[in-house]
């Protein structure tokens, strides 16, 4: 099936940002490195295998699984707040950069905004995610832009129901497990991108995108 197939099947798309709309985990992985950089290098290297396993998983997820199940050590709302804060600082200051946008990704926004209803669902801190996408110009192609710390499968959930989307009609497009498991929990269809290891499972899964004619 092509992928002019495909789209016509759809009506609303909900976009995973990291890895998907911008190519930023070499970023984000100097993001934990920086501020995890005060513990040993084998504490931190279990992190950023559970990081790249649950790409799709928020930055409280990870920091809590770094506390709580690679130091044993309980980890309270100020000290979460405090390095989710200090990874925030880093990401505005790193992802800021058009260059990191995919841009098969972004002609394929530039050409489908004004036939798709769509939105931004992510693992990523919610006012971070906001402040990029505007900073990236490609707010305006979203009707909303959502984040953690509420998880993606939350929002899927929230806006199926506000905006009373047919679910036969919307897709998630995605590049982790996490991102599959959201669909899957919504009862709606999968597009896999960006890792191969998702291919068997996706309902489609596109090695590049075409722009809409």
């Amino acid at each position: 099936m092509n992928q002019s197939q495909i789209w016509k099947h759809y009506q609303t798309i909900f976009w995973d940002f990291d890895g998907v709309i911008l190519n930023s985990m070499s970023v984000r992985d100097k993001g934990f490195e920086l501020v995890l950089k005060d513990y040993r290098d084998e504490q931190v290297e279990k992190l950023m295998q559970f990081h790249h396993k649950n790409g799709g998983l928020s930055r409280y997820v990870k920091f809590r699984y770094f506390y709580e199940e690679v130091l044993n050590e309980p980890l309270s709302d100020d000290r979460l707040s405090e390095l989710t804060d200090a990874f925030s600082a880093i990401m505005l200051q790193e992802l800021g950069n058009r260059n990191l946008l995919f841009e098969d990704t972004l002609s394929f926004l530039q050409s489908a905004a004004d036939s798709f209803r769509m939105h931004v669902v992510s693992g990523s801190d919610q006012t971070e995610l906001r402040q990029l996408c505007e900073r990236l110009d490609v707010a305006q192609f979203f009707k909303s832009i959502h984040g953690s710390p509420k998880p993606k499968k939350d929002w899927v959930r929230s806006l199926l129901r506000e905006y009373n989307y047919n679910k036969a009609h919307t897709v998630l497009v995605g590049d982790s497990i996490n991102d599959l498991e959201a669909a899957r929990d919504n009862g709606i269809d999968f597009i896999g991108y960006n890792n191969l290891h998702l291919k068997a499972d996706a309902d489609h899964y596109i090695e590049t995108f075409q722009p809409l004619s």
